[in-house]
């Protein structure tokens, strides 16, 4: 807590930055693991339908992908 404490407010907004890519790329990692013979798109779009939930993905990306 105290490293927090001593950040600046710069600093904390890269530590999110760098929070949000791990946590992504965990996400991403689980994707291929279930679907190992995926194109990169593909996981692309399973982790876009993830994140915005499948009324969002729809009217964004369509029925690109069958899920």
């Amino acid at each position: 807590m105290e490293l927090m404490r001593r950040m600046t407010p710069a600093e904390k907004l890269q530590r999110t930055f760098e929070f949000s890519a791990l946590v992504r790329a965990f996400g991403e990692a689980g994707l291929r693991r279930r679907h190992p013979d995926a194109s990169d798109r593909e996981i692309f779009l399973r982790s876009a339908r993830l994140t915005l939930g499948a009324e969002l993905y729809n009217k964004v990306y369509g029925a690109e992908l069958p899920l």
